[in-house]
């Protein structure tokens, strides 16, 4: 078997998304997602200049071999742009050796190391008691782990919550940049108020998890972990910028919030020492920017080590391509944690036609070979590319601070 071409397919069914397909002489072929949310074409570039031309005539098996000619042939080693695509040539490819075994891509893994995977769902809103609302809603649905974000008196925007009520949130909204406000001190007054009238409403049984977005030293960060510790929350997610990785070691020596931290992380360097040093609990790396489910696959091994668990990243920033790898990978991987799950727009799912299910606050796995995702291209036609940028985020003094 050989792959005889190697394309790009960009659409916007409500967001942009890039998906490579790779096909083979032999009729069979791989999807894989190539989407890095507000740098969309930077990945289509680069797949198309350098990367697409290099598979023509090889052998679609030979996934380790092709990996390290991406990955080590590039010299320009690792970042989120180089990463994306090569983790978008690896999940097509692993699609196609399924495909060809006949067998869902968690049994090629290795098998099922479990039968469900739980995942946790987002509840926003305006004020506590909205974001209350949303986690009953939750709850409802049969959710057993809910984020929990909300908005802060004084602020006008807050991350994670919709602008208006009953929106969702979505912040790749603008041609260019928005500017949002932060304020360090209101939020650390108001985010242990939310956790405390989560635990007085739900009580001890439903997972919590919140998501500070880079935005902490590490010494306030620290604080919070040491004031929302009461509340057992399921995991504190990016509470510093996320490459200062011995950050984690001052906040570790404050509280026993477990830390959860790697949704923009590129490769097992960026959080080796994070693993090693067991400053964090959940590793969030996702298989699109990470270089695939043969780079991810030996993070995850090294974080089994170390007692860290998976807790990918899920939002609708990537492609039911990536989440349906990311399930059969989660039904597989011994050290699962949890799955983030943002559910898609239903255009998304007409265009991405998938056999994994949402069941009772759990994800299913599909039985169909590859990874059980693949593309309508003449719908994804009607959605063209629109340019989409994230915000900035300033501090009431006009300084840029991290978004």
């Amino acid at each position: 078997m050989k792959i005889t071409r190697a394309r790009l397919i960009v659409c916007s069914p409500g967001r942009n998304l890039v998906t490579l397909k790779i096909e083979t002489d032999e009729g069979l072929y791989g999807i894989g997602d190539a989407t890095l949310n507000g740098r969309e074409l930077a990945v289509v570039a680069y797949l198309e200049e350098h990367l697409l031309p290099t598979l023509i005539g090889r052998d679609p098996a030979a996934i380790e071999d092709i990996w390290h000619y991406a990955y080590r042939g590039a010299y320009w080693r690792r970042g989120p742009v180089t990463m994306s695509a090569i983790g978008a040539v690896d999940i097509a490819l692993w699609d196609i050796k399924a495909k060809v075994a006949g067998l869902p891509l968690h049994q090629l893994l290795g098998g099922p190391s479990r039968q469900r995977v739980m995942v946790y769902g987002h509840a926003t809103g305006r004020d506590i008691e909205s974001c209350l609302d949303e986690v009953q809603r939750h709850v409802e649905l049969g959710y057993r782990a809910v984020r929990v974000q909300c908005g802060i008196p004084g602020m006008a925007t807050t991350y994670g919550v919709a602008k208006k009520t009953g929106e969702r949130y979505e912040p790749a909204d603008a041609e260019l940049p928005a500017e949002h406000v932060w304020d360090t001190a209101r939020y650390l007054d108001h985010a242990p108020k939310l956790f405390a009238a989560a635990r007085q409403r739900f009580g001890n049984e439903l997972h919590l998890l919140h998501d500070v977005h880079h935005r902490l030293t590490p010494i306030e960060a620290a604080r919070l972990g040491k004031e929302v510790e009461e509340f057992h929350p399921f995991w504190l997610e990016d509470c510093v910028p996320a490459e200062e990785q011995d950050a984690f070691a001052l906040i570790r020596q404050h509280t026993t919030a477990p830390l959860a931290v790697g949704e923009v992380f590129n490769s097992i360097h960026d959080c080796k020492a994070l693993i090693e040093n067991h400053w964090i609990d959940y590793i969030r790396a996702t298989l699109t920017h990470a270089g695939g489910i043969t780079h991810v696959r030996r993070i995850a091994d090294f974080a089994a080590l170390h007692h860290v668990r998976t807790g990918f990243h899920g939002a609708t920033d990537l492609s039911p391509v990536c989440m349906g790898a990311a399930i059969h990978f989660d039904t597989w991987v011994p050290n699962f944690g949890i799955q983030e799950y943002m559910p898609h727009e239903a255009v998304v799912d007409e265009v991405f036609p998938h056999d994994y299910r949402f069941e009772d606050g759990h994800f299913i796995a599909g039985q169909t070979p590859g990874h059980g995702v693949d593309i309508d291209e003449e719908l994804a036609a009607r959605f063209p590319y629109r340019r989409a940028s994230l915000p900035v985020n300033r501090l009431l003094d006009g300084t840029l601070w991290h978004w």
